[in-house]
């Protein structure tokens, strides 16, 4: 089981990562628990200080961007 957890506040570009990653997830039949950080405390906690940010199994992937669906696949292959 894969865990991703995409860490920002609530803004379009974070909602916009989960849902490519829960896309990329649905198409790939990946299992994966995704969780949505909000927390700012549990982002600085990760390293976070760019929104949005993604996190596979605790390994920061990505941070200040939105990826690209072919970059969330290379994740979790």
């Amino acid at each position: 089981m894969v865990n991703i957890t995409v860490y920002g506040p609530g803004c379009a570009k974070c909602k916009e990562t989960e849902k490519r990653v829960r896309h990329v997830l649905e198409q790939s039949g990946v299992e994966a628990t995704v969780i949505h950080a909000t927390d700012f405390a549990e982002m600085a906690k990760a390293g976070i200080l760019m929104t949005p940010a993604v996190a596979v199994n605790g390994v920061v992937k990505s941070k200040g961007r939105v990826p690209s669906e072919d970059d969330i696949r290379s994740w979790l292959s």
